[in-house]
């Protein structure tokens, strides 16, 4: 663990009280913003988040407020943690409290829904070039985390030192944090791995098995391994946690919401059915166009991102898709 820091936590779902729980149980003070002055004062009260991760108490140096510039005033470290929907509206909300050498990390998993741009390039035309920034990604549900669980994850910065120095601030002998410097790879990676597990739970809801399940997870590794290299990514960094770690665990297990919003759509519900039974936000739905328009803006192919578009936005039938995945020209698999 590195030396104890002042964090502020941008949104308190699931994933930021969890985040927030681990930064202040390795000695951090942390404060936590909710947007909802209600549910902030209920959280503050309960030193739970009862809505989100009930039964879960709060370290004593976690608080948590509504009050944007009390929470990042005298931070040192900000940890933005919103859907990636609201990742650009959240760096605008900061801005004014905000130093300029003050380090961003963003755990948002996403693509920017107006440009489908990396999330990266938005806090740099939000905040400037200089801001020193990273990414922390990689297989990690929020009750695991919180409950102190092991955990393994990857932060990325572009300045090695940062993501070092960074790490060691997550770090303890339940949560491990590898380092990278490879930014691109890591978005893209929890981007893709989405859509993909959409793909695994609407495979999973039609009844289609364990091989077709492994079949999309490992084709769905190489679009997102095609998709990120060509916009700069580092192809290793897709074997690891941010990569293959993220895929199989959101596509295999049913604490992820976007394989349960599939296997609704699979056994012949529809969007608003699911995502209103799940009842948190469903990253995936979004990213499914977001990834329809990043692809095709750099001329990337990927099938069964585009099938999973098509299911959600044109309305295709998922047995249809599927079949038209099977049926497609043999092709060599390197």
């Amino acid at each position: 663990m590195g030396t104890p820091k002042s964090f502020a936590v941008l949104g308190a779902g699931s994933y930021g009280t969890a985040l927030a729980i681990v930064l202040a149980g390795n000695g951090h003070q942390v404060k936590m913003w909710a947007r909802d002055a209600s549910q902030a004062e209920r959280m503050q009260s309960d030193c739970e988040n009862t809505r989100y991760l009930p039964d879960t108490k709060f370290p004593e140096s976690l608080v948590v407020s509504s009050d944007i510039e009390e929470v990042i005033n005298d931070s040192s470290v900000v940890l933005v943690a919103v859907p990636s929907h609201a990742f650009r509206a959240a760096l605008q909300t900061i801005k004014p409290h905000l130093g300029d050498k003050t380090p961003i990390i963003w755990a948002s998993k996403g693509l920017d829904p107006d440009t489908g741009d990396l999330l990266g390039n938005v806090l740099i035309e939000e905040l400037g070039p200089e801001q020193p920034h990273a990414i922390l990604s990689g297989p990690s549900f929020a009750k695991e985390m919180a409950n102190g669980m092991p955990t393994a994850i990857s932060l990325a910065s572009n300045e090695r030192a940062l993501a070092e120095e960074l790490a060691l601030d997550f770090h303890n002998d339940r949560f491990r944090v590898y380092t990278s410097t490879d930014v691109i790879g890591l978005q893209i990676g929890g981007a893709v791995k989405n859509v993909v597990a959409i793909g695994a739970g609407i495979a999973d809801g039609l009844g289609f098995g364990s091989n077709a399940r492994t079949a999309l997870i490992t084709r769905g590794l190489a679009e997102m391994k095609r998709l990120g290299v060509a916009l700069g990514g580092k192809a290793d960094s897709f074997n690891g946690m941010a990569g293959m770690g993220d895929l199989v665990l959101t596509c295999t297990d049913d604490q992820s919401r976007n394989r349960r919003f599939g296997l609704a759509l699979g056994q012949g519900g529809d969007r608003e059915g699911a995502e209103k039974a799940i009842g948190q936000v469903v990253e995936g739905v979004r990213n499914a166009h977001e990834i329809h328009m990043l692809s095709n803006r750099v001329g990337v192919e990927m099938p069964i991102c585009e099938a999973i578009y098509k299911i959600i936005y044109k309305g295709a039938d998922p047995k249809a898709a599927a079949h038209e995945l099977l049926t497609r020209d043999l092709k060599s698999e390197s």
